[in-house]
């Protein structure tokens, strides 16, 4: 641990929750860090919306230091980073930053760090390309298509209209991006600080998200790939309508099974450091299975996507998530559609009703 970090974070006594165990007390504060593991600092940055904190890590590099994830790109969030860079960071360099994946609140001040501290980013090639994707799309009007798609979902004429009015927000909340990067792949080993971290990707949450594995000593930087008390949003959207983001979702988990031993720490974005990656993995899996059987008995009458959202979800969906519950709501259609467990047909205003194919007993 370099001079001048103070380690905060409360009580160290382990917790235990669900085959889960969590060896921190409580999270860094603002400007604190907390080290999780031999070079490696865990923060945590304010975000104004109902997932209200990412987290963020730096992994000690030579001198300076890898950040991992950058969140928001907002004022309050640039201020956030000040006391960290001077404080835990000890006014190091940051060396490169490294981004899970492409959703705003882990790119968001990825361009501003680089263009900081001269840092390389490091992304897989597909998170890179759809963050650029969607960049270009900022302050575009909505193409008619997707209006079509949410019209297709149950959406009326008014939140048809929100839609068009939200679109094109991604830039908001991401600085301007690197017009170049460092591509890291499935199973590249990346060596930060003389020690080698193995990149193994998931699919379904985001189309290339990467973990960083230090089997070393079995720490695990999981994004948004394995969090503790949430699921990650698995969702369809009008650029693929016909996607299957839920079939890679489990693929994926079922995969990590495999690669992950039980007793590595994983540092997730959201929620706090734990042990118990197998049971998690389970649990994850098992909640969607669930919910896909639950889905199936609704879709005994035939319904829009918009009239899954209480087989699938625990809260009454309001006008903030609702274009991520449509998404999820058609991630799991579209798993049974592929599967030939239901069946879609479009009316003559346009609208998906969606029907469960009855299976025999042998099936």
């Amino acid at each position: 641990m370099p001079d001048g970090v103070a380690l905060t974070g409360g009580d160290r006594t382990a917790r235990q929750q669900r085959g889960l165990s969590y060896p921190f007390g409580l999270p860094p504060g603002p400007g604190e860090a907390v080290e999780v593991a031999r070079g490696v600092l865990w923060m945590r940055l304010a975000m104004p919306i109902a997932l209200n904190h990412i987290n963020v890590y730096a992994v000690r590099d030579g001198e300076g230091w890898a950040v991992v994830d950058t969140g928001l790109d907002l004022p309050a969030t640039r201020d956030d980073w000040e006391p960290l860079l001077v404080g835990p960071l000890g006014g190091a360099p940051v060396t490169r930053v490294i981004c899970t994946h492409m959703h705003p609140d882990h790119i968001g001040l990825a361009g501003w760090l680089c263009g900081r501290f001269g840092a390389p980013l490091v992304m897989t090639r597909l998170e890179y390309v759809t963050a650029r994707m969607l960049l270009a799309d900022t302050g575009a009007p909505a193409p008619e298509a997707g209006a079509d798609f949410y019209r297709a979902a149950g959406w009326d004429e008014a939140q048809v209209e929100g839609y068009r009015k939200g679109y094109g927000q991604f830039g908001r909340w991401v600085s301007p991006m690197p017009s170049g990067f460092v591509r890291m792949r499935e199973g590249d080993r990346l060596s930060i600080g003389g020690h080698e971290w193995r990149v193994v990707v998931g699919e379904g949450h985001s189309p290339e998200h990467a973990c960083l594995w230090r089997e070393s000593d079995g720490i695990v930087l999981g994004g948004d790939q394995i969090l503790p008390r949430i699921s990650s949003n698995v969702s369809v959207w009008p650029t693929e309508p016909d996607a299957d983001p839920l079939g890679d979702w489990l693929d994926s988990l079922e995969r990590m099974k495999t690669v992950f031993p039980e007793g590595v720490l994983v540092l997730p974005s959201h929620g706090e450091p734990f042990r118990g990656v197998q049971a998690r993995l389970d649990a994850l899996i098992r909640g969607h299975l669930t919910a896909l059987k639950r889905l199936e008995r609704t879709l005994r009458t035939p319904c829009r996507a918009v009239d899954v959202f209480q087989a699938l979800f625990a809260r009454p969906v309001g006008d903030g998530v609702r274009g991520m519950a449509t998404g999820e709501s058609l991630a799991h259609l579209n798993y049974l559609l592929h599967r030939g467990r239901a069946s879609r047909q479009r009316d003559a205003d346009g609208v998906d009703w969606w029907t469960a194919i009855r299976r025999g007993r042998a099936a």
